[in-house]
C-alpha cells in the first residue's frame, strides 16, 4: 500500500528521554545540591518507581488516590501535566521542595532528549519521497523546541499535541486533526508509535498502525527503518 502521510508519536518513538538517574543528577547539579552517591541512586530508583519522569518508565507503584483524577487527565492540559508529575514525584523525599518543579522543568529541555539513531534519516527520506509527516503526542508542553534543537523540525508538517486540543490519545479526534492538518485521508495514513492502546486509537479512524519498541536509544538503532519499506517510493 502507498501511504501519503505518516504520523509519529514523540516519546519512545522518535525521541528517548534521559534516564532517571541522569535526570536527577543534572537537576541537583544545576541547583547546587549534592547527595551521597548511594542516596542519589536510591532516590533515582524511587522516582522511577513512582513514574515521576514524563516520557520515562510508567509507575510500578499505585498512583495515590488523591492524584488519580489528575493523573488520568494529565495529557489534556499543561496545568494537569505539571500537577500530575510533580505530584507523584513528591512521594520521594528530596532535600529541597523546589526540586520537584526543577525536575519537571528539566524534562522539557531539548538536552533531556535524544533522537533515535535512525530518526533523522527516516524523516528525511519520507520528506524526499513527498510523504507528509506529522507528530501526534500525548503531552503537556510544547515539544517543537526539541525538534528544532535536534534538527528534525524541517521534516515535520504538523504537530498535534494533546494539551493544545484538550483531548488525548487514543481519542480518534486527535488523529483526525493531524490528518486534516496534513491534508491526507486517514486511509492513506500510517501511524507509528510505541503504545498499543494510545497509538492504536488511530486504527478506529481508518489509519494503518505500526508499533516500535520503547527502548533506550542505543538499544534500538534501526527500529524506524521498516517504515520506509511500507511507503512506496513512487507514491
Amino acid at each position: 500500500m502507498t501511504f501519503k502521510g505518516v504520523l509519529f508519536d514523540f516519546s519512545g518513538t522518535l525521541f528517548r528521554v534521559e534516564d532517571t538517574e541522569s535526570w536527577l543528577r543534572a537537576v541537583l547539579a544545576e541547583t547546587g545540591h549534592t547527595l551521597p552517591e548511594p542516596e542519589l541512586t536510591e532516590k533515582a530508583r524511587a522516582l522511577e518507581a513512582v513514574g515521576a519522569l514524563a516520557g520515562g518508565a510508567r509507575p510500578v507503584v499505585p498512583v495515590p488516590d488523591r492524584l488519580r483524577a489528575v493523573w488520568e487527565a494529565r495529557d489534556r492540559g499543561a496545568e494537569e501535566h505539571r500537577a500530575a508529575f510533580t505530584g507523584v514525584s513528591r512521594q520521594v523525599p528530596l532535600p529541597d521542595p523546589a526540586l520537584y518543579d526543577a525536575l519537571y522543568d528539566r524534562h522539557m529541555l531539548p538536552a533531556a532528549w535524544t533522537p533515535y539513531p535512525d530518526a533523522a534519516d527516516v524523516l528525511g527520506a519520507l520528506r524526499e519521497r513527498g510523504v507528509a509527516v506529522g507528530v501526534v503526542s500525548n503531552i503537556g508542553w510544547d515539544l517543537r523546541p526539541v525538534f528544532r534543537e535536534h534538527g528534525l523540525d524541517a521534516h515535520v508538517g504538523a504537530y498535534v499535541l494533546s494539551y493544545e486540543h484538550g483531548i488525548q490519545k487514543p481519542d480518534p479526534r486527535l488523529f483526525a486533526t493531524a490528518c486534516a492538518e496534513l491534508g491526507v485521508a486517514p486511509e492513506d495514513t500510517l501511524m507509528v508509535g510505541d503504545d498499543r492502546r494510545a497509538d492504536g486509537g488511530a486504527a478506529a479512524l481508518g489509519c494503518a498502525v505500526r508499533f516500535v519498541d520503547h527502548l533506550p536509544a542505543a538499544d534500538r538503532p534501526d527500529g524506524l527503518r521498516p517504515v520506509l519499506d511500507l511507503v512506496d517510493p513512487r507514491g
